[in-house]
């Protein structure tokens, strides 16, 4: 139960820490925790755990949480600020993977005893981070365009745009992230993995999806009650 449990344990402190960097710094906070999750995310997405009974990257929490970043920009500031958030998120995996890539060039010191352990975590994985910055940017610019269109759907058809945020945040998010595993695990795991391992992190990571993106849909409402607080104060 252990793994279970620190999940669940970092579902909430992620969440919530998305929130809290909301709350302390505004729309920019949003900015600054897509930066963090997105390099975070690159190393953690290396690691596979056993939890709930199925096999899965540790990465899938902590990717959800861009997903609440978007939605939350999307709901509260607007179409522009999430596709702002998707292009930091994009640069920041670009500029990781240079940076990353680039300590595999020198020739460590004799003293050095710390190379070896930083070349097994990043010299094998450029194709995995290219593979993430793809499906990153892919599937963010889809899950923005998918929200507003079904705030748009909903507006012309109920007439107003304050209901069916649940709506709007699980149709896109869920779809989205169906397409962010079937993309990710093809393109990352395809020929490392036998074809039932890969089933198994595709069928695990979106059970794990499903959960985070029902999860996160109160954290939206309180995103949004949180910015209008905010504008009634001013």
């Amino acid at each position: 139960m252990r793994n279970e449990l620190l999940l669940l344990l970092s579902l909430v402190v992620l969440y919530g820490g998305v929130l809290l960097w909301m709350k302390l710094f505004g729309k920019q906070g949003l900015y600054g925790w897509t930066v963090i999750a997105t390099i975070a995310a690159n190393i953690e997405v290396l690691i596979l755990v056993d939890a709930f009974g199925m096999e899965q990257t540790l990465g899938n929490v902590l990717f959800a949480s861009t997903f609440l970043v978007t939605d939350i920009l999307s709901e509260s500031y607007g179409k522009k600020a999430a596709q702002r958030a998707v292009n930091i998120g994009i640069l920041t995996s670009l500029s990781f993977i240079v940076i990353s890539q680039s300590w595999m060039l020198y020739v460590p010191s004799p003293n050095d005893f710390i190379s070896p352990s930083i070349e097994a975590v990043f010299q094998n994985t450029p194709r995995m981070m290219l593979v993430s910055l793809v499906v990153y940017a892919i599937t963010q610019r889809f899950d923005v365009w998918l929200y507003h269109a079904w705030w748009d759907f909903t507006n012309k058809r109920w007439g107003d745009p304050h209901r069916f945020l649940w709506l709007r945040n699980n149709g896109s998010t869920l779809v989205s992230q169906l397409l962010t595993t079937l993309l990710f695990t093809l393109g990352a795991f395809w020929g490392t993995y036998d074809f039932s391992t890969m089933i198994s992190i595709m069928l695990s990571s979106y059970v794990i999806f499903i959960f985070t993106s029902l999860a996160d849909t109160p954290a939206v409402y309180l995103a949004r009650r949180m910015v209008e607080k905010k504008q009634v104060n001013e």
